[in-house]
């Protein structure tokens, strides 16, 4: 099928590689115990129309339950259509952690190198594009461990073209400090903010930017909580163009940030992967709807 041309790309910072605006998760092919239940049929149905749709950027984990076989089963014959990033430090063969907890993660040579050859045969590839160090880490941990010598080596080998870090404060600061990471992918929303500067840091010091969570809480059936009460405080219905919805707006807020390269969207429906494509195709807000709505939230 013929790659959509009204996707807009952007540059991944030193890797030089074009990649869409949009990517796409597959947090949400996880299936049980730790997501909601999924078939064979709906992942090949979803992970097909991605790449149907353009979308050149596939993002999983060795923690997201059966994405990696999905991806392998179901589009591992279109491999040279899409780039490929997974993660490490998750422990290879740990039972997953009850919904809501966090899954153990250990940074020795000896798991990375199992996880990410695991993450190989899972996805029928003989490498990945990026291969990206999970739950963000202290600077002090991966020293102790020797990660970044380890993932070194399977640069060397072949098995990874760049090394990211999925990271968060307290340690990213020190992780765009240590001047090795190709890649960092980084949580932000409209109302979540926390990470805003240092998204423009990443991209200054000449990384590429992942942005994730940019519409994680933008579902119709979860407009509940602290973050909406942001939301309903700042007024930002009054800023919405006709018949856009919330989650429209908030994935076209994240789009709008200069420094983002590429922001990670996921899901199991192929209407809700539409909605997606719609509002990315629309691109970033106006500067000064974008401006306005940073002020309203403070």
């Amino acid at each position: 099928m013929t790659r959509s041309a009204a996707n807009p790309t952007r540059t991944l910072g030193r890797t030089g590689i074009e990649v869409t605006a949009l990517s796409f998760g597959a947090m949400e092919l996880r299936g049980e115990p730790r997501g909601r239940a999924i078939t064979k049929e709906t992942a090949n149905t979803v992970l097909n129309a991605v790449l149907d749709e353009g979308i050149n950027f596939i993002d999983t984990s060795i923690d997201y339950g059966r994405s990696e076989e999905f991806i392998g089963e179901y589009v591992s014959h279109r491999r040279s259509e899409f780039f490929l990033a997974s993660k490490c430090g998750c422990v290879v063969g740990a039972t997953p952690a009850p919904r809501g907890q966090r899954s153990p993660h250990v940074f020795t040579r000896e798991n990375i190198e199992r996880g990410v050859n695991q993450s190989l045969q899972r996805m029928k590839t003989d490498h990945l594009d990026l291969v990206q160090i999970h739950i963000s880490p202290s600077r002090k941990e991966l020293e102790e461990n020797g990660t970044i010598e380890t993932l070194q080596g399977l640069q060397r080998d072949g098995k990874a073209r760049f090394l990211g870090m999925s990271g968060t404060i307290p340690n990213l600061a020190d992780h765009i400090a240590m001047g090795v990471f190709d890649v960092f992918q980084i949580p932000y929303s409209a109302l979540e903010r926390e990470h805003e500067d240092l998204i423009t840091a990443a991209a200054q010091a000449g990384a590429g930017t992942i942005i994730r969570g940019g519409v994680a809480r933008g579902e119709a059936a979860n407009q509940q909580g602290d973050r909406w009460q942001k939301w309903e405080q700042a007024g930002l219905d009054g800023l919405l163009e006709p018949e856009e919805t919330r989650t429209e707006f908030l994935l076209r807020f994240t789009l709008s940030h200069p420094s983002m390269h590429t922001t990670i969207v996921g899901t199991m429906s192929p209407e809700h992967l539409r909605q997606n494509l719609r509002a990315y195709r629309r691109g970033p807000l106006f500067p000064a709807v974008y401006a306005e709505a940073k002020r309203r939230l403070g």
